[in-house]
């Protein structure tokens, strides 16, 4: 993994392990993360090894079809990981009470979060991951919280 100033470079699974840890470090001051990139960029795998960083015992997988999944950690809270590529209207969303999750404390994890702009809360973290080549993913991480120091 390459650290630069506005971000990373992942070349590997174990380089989207150390950015996945470097989040699970930050999730209790903010709860709620975007994650931004075409279809295929690794958003899900990304999120997938954060969940393993935080010690969610359940077994994961995309929720494209569910919208939502959640997750049990082994501590017994709860991690839910949202993907609203499927909806076609942002009612749809707010029909299953998504706000509910976003105020709840727990960690959110939302693919797809464009689809759903006026839902988002005032406070959040993006992750925007960008395919440079087969196997290099840019990763940029941004808070909007009233903190905006890179923390990761």
């Amino acid at each position: 993994m390459i650290k630069e100033a506005n971000g990373f470079r992942a070349v590997s699974l174990s380089d989207l392990r150390e950015i996945a840890q470097g989040i699970a470090g930050q999730l209790e001051e903010c709860t709620v993360w975007l994650f931004y990139g075409e279809m295929g960029s690794g958003k899900t795998t990304l999120i997938k090894e954060i969940c393993k960083a935080v010690g969610v015992v359940d077994a994961m997988s995309s929720p494209t079809y569910a919208i939502i999944n959640e997750y049990e950690k082994d501590d017994h809270t709860k991690v839910f990981h949202f993907d609203f590529y499927r909806i076609k209207h942002e009612a749809e969303a707010y029909d299953i009470g998504v706000e509910e999750y976003f105020y709840s404390g727990c960690p959110c994890f939302i693919e797809w979060p464009e689809k759903i702009p006026s839902l988002i809360p005032s406070q959040y973290a993006e992750v925007a991951i960008q395919v440079e080549e087969k196997t290099l993913r840019k990763i940029v991480i941004s808070f909007h919280d009233g903190k905006e120091e890179n923390r990761v």
